[in-house]
């Protein structure tokens, strides 16, 4: 009787490692991937200047004291390597594993099938601060959906970035969570890569190698204004095919006014170039891909073939990382979806409409981005944006029907939900 005690209580004490084991290994399942991502690729994610902690609105919280709680948990939670039985006596282990649950729903990036985000990358340095405000105010206004921006800023523009998203009124920050990143280049070509065509430019090469726990992504320039949601242009990833992984606009659909058919000194896609300013990417298959070059006979992987590429062409681009772009897609032409002018319309775009070409020509169809292109959207020689009473705001119709329509369905949802 003695030998089934003992038998039993040793089955009992291993039962119950046993459970603390599984409890330790569910709770680690649900810590924050994001933090856990990017010290992976040992790279100082977006962080704030006292606590470290990456920096991100979380959807639909109550308040700065909620906040605050959840950033107590977020360096206190249940792990494998901090245990519920040795958080301090003010944190409740029960309320740091269903918050770190909670930001494992609303805020990780990561591959979530049912993920209803528009996951939007912009990089802002130098002057770029409240062009890229305006921007990220134009994407949450029109958005039904929630968003999640990746903020890449040289470091003096992160606490400002912080506190102008912190300042917006809450009905706004509910739409959307940020994440803050540093310009971020392979150490030892960081200074080439950054000065090449504009400073911080070519840093959309490396996101998908930075990102790596996103699968989708909407890459815009800073001089972005979107007039209808940014779902929308996020939609269309359903039309690519297999092959498919980014998404880009002609440099110019005139043969006559284009650039890369005229002065190009590279290969280039098509007949007119891309223009790299708005780039949807499937960043999975961009990881995975293996890319055929003329450098040589081996396809190369993203990571692989970017620096060849550069060493090879870099005394014959003009337009930096948008030309190597076109480089890669002229070889691998299959991989590349085509969308219209209306998703990146251009000063050319508009410029084109004003030349009394055939009427086969002029752009017909409603505007859905826009490029300001900063000063020269308002010169007296680029008079795109002046009122309709002038002659270049004839077409103004098309910049202001979508973007009546997006406002309209915004309003009718407000009052809705009144």
């Amino acid at each position: 009787m003695r030998c089934y005690l003992q038998a039993f209580l040793l089955c009992m004490v291993f039962i119950f490692f046993s459970l603390v084991y599984v409890f330790n290994q569910l709770a680690s399942t649900l810590e924050d991937r994001d933090g856990w991502g990017l010290k992976d690729q040992g790279i100082p994610g977006g962080r704030s200047h006292d606590d470290g902690h990456l920096l991100r609105k979380r959807p639909g919280l109550a308040g700065r004291d909620h906040e605050e709680g959840l950033d107590r948990c977020k360096s206190l939670s249940v792990s494998y390597w901090n245990p519920y039985w040795s958080l301090p006596a003010d944190v409740c282990g029960v309320n740091c594993l269903l918050e770190s649950s909670l930001r494992e729903r609303s805020s990780s990036p990561g591959k979530h099938h049912g993920d209803e985000r528009s996951h939007v990358a912009v990089v802002a340095c130098g002057t770029r601060l409240e062009e890229t405000l305006t921007m990220l105010k134009s994407a949450v206004l029109l958005s039904k959906k929630p968003l999640h921006f990746y903020i890449f800023a040289e470091d003096d523009l992160h606490e400002p970035f912080k506190n102008a998203l912190d300042s917006w009124p809450r009905t706004a920050q509910t739409k959307f969570n940020f994440t803050i990143y540093p310009i971020t280049f392979p150490e030892e070509n960081a200074k080439e890569w950054k000065k090449l065509f504009k400073p911080c430019a070519s840093q959309r090469l490396f996101l998908p190698l930075i990102l790596k726990e996103v699968d989708s992504l909407l890459y815009v320039d800073t001089d972005i204004l979107f007039l209808q949601p940014v779902e929308d242009i996020w939609g269309l990833l359903s039309q690519f095919d297999s092959s498919h992984l980014a998404a880009m606009a002609p440099e110019h659909e005139e043969p006559r006014i284009g650039w890369y058919n005229r002065f190009a000194r590279h290969p280039y896609y098509g007949k007119t170039g891309i223009n790299s300013g708005v780039m949807l990417m499937n960043m999975t298959r961009l990881r995975e891909k293996s890319f055929k070059n003329d450098m040589t006979t081996v396809p190369l992987k993203w990571e692989e073939i970017l620096m060849p590429l550069l060493q090879k062409y870099k005394l014959n681009i003009t337009w930096g990382d948008q030309d190597l772009l076109n480089i890669i897609f002229h070889h691998n032409p299959e991989s590349l979806y085509v969308f219209p002018c209306q998703w990146n319309y251009r000063e050319f775009t508009i410029m084109t409409s004003s030349l009394h070409f055939e009427p086969s020509m002029r752009p017909s169809k409603s505007t859905h981005l826009v490029r300001t292109w900063r000063p020269h959207c308002f010169s007296r020689w680029k008079p795109h944006f002046r009122p309709p009473n002038s002659y270049c705001g004839r077409a103004s119709h098309l910049f202001t029907k979508k973007l009546k329509q997006s406002i309209l369905s915004v309003q009718q949802e407000v009052t809705q939900r009144r």
